[in-house]
């Protein structure tokens, strides 16, 4: 996971474990251009990474740019 530092108190953030309410994993929609997969029914998607701040409480989600 890449290092995060919380905009506020400049400080590294904490992985942290974020839960949709069905308990199943949070994805991102990724636009990778394709509309061929688009027209079929079927959509591109990252997984997400959460981070928390230990001062604040400020939290993140990073869609994985890969």
């Amino acid at each position: 996971m890449a290092e995060y530092h919380c905009p506020d108190c400049r400080v590294t953030m904490e992985e942290t474990a974020i839960q949709s309410e069905s308990g199943g994993a949070l994805t991102a929609d990724s636009d990778d251009g394709s509309a061929v997969l688009e027209k079929v029914g079927m959509s591109t998607s990252t997984a997400v990474e959460s981070v928390r701040c230990p001062e604040c409480g400020l939290v993140r989600l990073y869609a994985d740019g890969n």
